[in-house]
């Protein structure tokens, strides 16, 4: 192996989703489509949380909180793309690259431990109703969401080191569109031993706690349901936890598929695909299932496009 190989090389050439020229601008406008859809519906999200006071309940904060991630998390993947589409430079630089390797594993956390927080809230508002808003109070809304943002910043800094501390390539073009784990990992020579165990201990460990702590509360939630005598009643009950449902099947499914089944058998065109839903169409349909199935949400929208068109 020549030496240019074995050491720390100052940048990488990102791939891209294709690399057939005939597929450039379906991609460039496929790209954009989704990021605009994803920023426009997770920001509307925001802002109705933000202005409207009957949207001021926990449930609507931790949606705000889960929008704020998919959009800094959709920014950080897609932006380059982009950039690499309009002015065809496939470089990134190893700092820039490390950044959005750090961002997005720490956004990914994020998000399982919000779901997680929402979770536990749907449990309460279902379970102890009466009691929901002494027990979910904006302290505790507070607290779970700090210690969601900062669990997953805090346990992205190994990632972090570990990688930076690779010296060694095969090559620099990373066989992906955005510098995450697994394609950095197919193109280093250098032992990866310690984030072999690193993303194996942690990361599943993060996957089976966080889901374990989203799915507990629906067992308490099912059983509460059952008991309620009316259909109606638990037909109200279960359509308040529909859309969150929904959410969560969609991007534990996903991130199953990205990480262990393309992961094992090192499938990047695979893991490209289904790294595509996870990063940018799920948090593009987050705010449209919350919305579409969310009367609140949509009785919002409704009061401040009737509020703009009385001013105007």
């Amino acid at each position: 192996m020549n030496s240019t190989n074995q050491t720390m090389i100052e940048g990488f050439r990102l791939k891209g989703l294709s690399d057939v020229p005939e597929l450039q601008l379906f991609i460039f406008l496929l790209v954009f489509f989704i990021y605009f859809i994803c920023i426009g519906g997770n920001l509307t999200i925001i802002l109705l949380v933000s202005v409207d006071r009957h949207l001021h309940t926990p449930m609507y904060f931790f949606l705000s909180n889960l929008s704020a991630i998919d959009i800094v998390s959709t920014t950080t993947v897609l932006h380059r793309n982009l950039i690499i589409y309009v002015t065809q430079n496939h470089l990134v630089s190893t700092s820039a690259c490390l950044t959005q390797l750090y961002i997005f594993s720490a956004l990914t956390t994020n998000g399982l431990s919000i779901l997680a927080a929402m979770s536990y809230d749907r449990y309460v508002a279902i379970c102890r109703p009466l009691h929901y808003c002494n027990i979910m109070s904006r302290n505790l809304c507070a607290l779970l969401a700090s210690v969601s943002w900062g669990l997953g910043f805090l346990a992205a800094i190994p990632t972090l080191v570990i990688t930076s501390k690779f010296t060694c390539y095969i090559s620099k073009e990373i066989d992906h569109y955005f510098c995450d784990v697994l394609p950095i990992l197919d193109i280093t020579c250098s032992d990866t031993t310690a984030l072999n165990r690193y993303i194996l201990v942690f990361g599943s460990m993060d996957m089976i706690i966080s889901l374990s702590l989203t799915i507990t509360p629906y067992v308490f939630i099912i059983s509460c349901i059952l008991r309620i005598q009316t259909s109606a009643g638990r037909h109200k009950a279960f359509y308040t936890c529909s859309s969150h449902i929904i959410v969560v099947v969609m991007l534990y499914s996903s991130m199953v598929l990205q990480y262990v089944v393309t992961g094992c058998g090192s499938n990047m065109g695979a893991n490209k695909f289904f790294s595509l839903f996870n990063t940018a169409i799920a948090p593009m349909m987050n705010p449209l299932i919350y919305s579409l199935k969310n009367k609140d949400v949509k009785s919002a929208l409704r009061r401040k496009l009737k509020l703009c068109r009385i001013k105007y």
